[in-house]
């Protein structure tokens, strides 16, 4: 009875190593065929080819600045409720500076009140919301021309409080910024906020402006030797730069140290994240199981997708560091075939140990 009991013992575990099936995920690379999609239910299986690489670059390369962004031209300066100015009558300083010549320019400011308007002695209450600055000049210099013999008259703009840019996230001031005489374009207020260089999404700025919104990739935008063209702003837009703590990649599997990784510019390449976590585990990865898993938000409309690398091959290090891994991603290494069978011995070991005390239980009982 001992001997038949160990025989069966035997003969599950030759049956069960048969199937070479380690616990956890598996998928054999048997699976694609070079440069094919295959469908298989709700998942898109696609092999990374140079094909597959040069279609998702010229979809890069296509994608450009909202054309109504960049023709946009900023019109002169229209004073605004809350302006504060400096109107300067030549050879007049009663006029020109009635707190003393040696007060601030501020203290002889003229504030445009909330209803648009403000006084000047001689012009009385005129209406400077809505006129550029040499408008309001030509007005206060006819009215005043009653009192002052040929006038020479000078409007400046103290203080801009009426029109502002407004900025959130990740930067470092996120102060509202003013729209001025001198047009304000967006390098100039990133530049002047300044971004958090390790919490901020390079390429998540997001431009709202009248309601719509723009998604604008810094990072790509002066990537190389390229440029970011001019985009001037305009009263009221607001800017926001997010942070990078939710862009994240998910290596796991047969690597040195899996981990989520941040990053904050465009992309990641697959090269890029295999190499931070220490590459592929030398003893235990199998180099032609190297997958991405991306999902989709609905995947009743549309399949989510897994690109498969066969890593083994030198020339694959050469599509990985082409291959643009994106937020949301999980990189999956398979492990080696002897990996799995040791994985599955470890396993099985104690079970083959409780069939065989419970064949030496029912040989005593025997007896």
């Amino acid at each position: 009875m001992r001997k038949l009991s160990r025989a069966l013992a035997l003969t599950a575990i030759a049956g069960l190593g048969g199937c070479m099936w380690a616990p956890g995920q598996y998928m054999s690379p048997k699976q694609f065929a070079p440069g094919k999609t295959i469908e298989d239910g709700h998942i898109q299986l696609v092999t990374i080819t140079p094909q597959l690489l040069a279609s998702e670059h010229a979809a890069s390369a296509a994608a450009a600045l909202p054309t109504e962004l960049l023709s946009y031209q900023p019109e002169p300066y229209r004073i605004g409720a809350g302006d504060t100015l400096y109107i300067t009558i030549w050879d007049h300083p009663e006029l020109t500076s009635p707190a003393g010549t040696q007060q601030q320019p501020a203290a002889n400011g003229r504030l445009v009140r909330p209803d648009g308007t403000l006084f000047y002695p001689y012009v009385g209450v005129v209406e400077a919301r809505g006129k550029t600055i040499e408008e309001l000049r030509t007005i206060i210099t006819q009215r005043i021309a009653r009192v002052v013999e040929s006038p020479q008259v000078d409007v400046s703009i103290i203080d801009y409080g009426s029109q502002r840019v407004t900025l959130q996230g990740a930067f470092v001031k996120t102060d509202r910024q003013p729209i001025t005489a001198t047009p304000l374009t967006l390098s100039q207020a990133i530049g002047a906020a300044t971004v958090d260089p390790l919490r901020a999404d390079l390429s998540g700025l997001v431009l709202t402006r009248a309601g719509r919104q723009y998604r604008l990739d810094l990072d790509a935008l002066n990537r190389g030797d390229s440029n970011a063209p001019d985009i001037y702003l305009k009263a009221g837009d607001h800017l926001f730069l997010p942070y990078n703590d939710r862009k994240e990649v998910y290596v796991v599997g047969e690597v040195m140290r899996p981990q989520a990784l941040n990053f904050k510019t465009t992309d990641m390449t697959l090269t890029q994240a295999l190499g931070r976590v220490g590459g592929l585990n030398p003893q235990t990865s199998k180099g032609e199981a190297v997958y991405v898993i991306r999902g989709v938000e609905d995947m009743q409309q549309k399949p989510a997708t897994i690109y498969h690398l066969n890593a083994k091959s030198p020339a694959s290090y050469a599509l990985a560091s082409q291959f643009a891994v994106r937020p949301g991603d999980v990189v999956f290494v398979g492990p080696a075939g002897v990996t799995r069978w040791n994985r599955f011995v470890n396993q099985l070991l104690p079970l083959s140990n409780v069939i065989n005390n419970a064949a030496n239980t029912q040989d005593l009982l025997g007896r």
